[in-house]
């Protein structure tokens, strides 16, 4: 059987999508998608990468979502302190045996994204 071999992008609609582009290059290092021969895309590193369909009732997001961002860091305290130096508030600080270390923010149009530094 053919498999895919992970996402290829992110497809989702904003009310100011230049704006929000430039708040995910600007605070989580995202490059925008090229628009040129110039432009680079962004360049994940190889890790792993958790494809979940939740049920529609879940309570893990706002109900008002239909999807949650899930990005892994490297090291989830100089995250959170340079998020927060920028006046971005991280919220719902957890640890979970097994998996690492969650915090959660949001992007300037409400969009939850939970930040993950998986067990080393």
């Amino acid at each position: 059987m053919q498999k895919v071999q992970g996402f290829g992008g992110f497809f989702f609609r904003a009310n100011d999508h230049e704006a929000l582009a430039k708040w995910y290059l600007d605070h989580l290092g995202i490059n925008p998608a090229p628009t040129n021969m110039d432009m680079e895309p962004w360049i994940t590193e190889a890790g792993a990468t958790v494809f979940s369909p939740f049920p529609a009732d879940t309570e893990y997001f706002g109900a008002d979502k239909t999807f949650m961002l899930n990005f892994r860091v490297a090291d989830l305290d100089a995250m959170i302190t340079q998020l927060e130096s920028r006046d971005i508030e991280v919220s719902d600080q957890s640890e979970t045996d097994g998996l690492g270390r969650f915090a959660r923010i949001c992007d300037p149009e409400g969009n939850v994204i939970e930040l993950w530094e998986p067990l080393a």
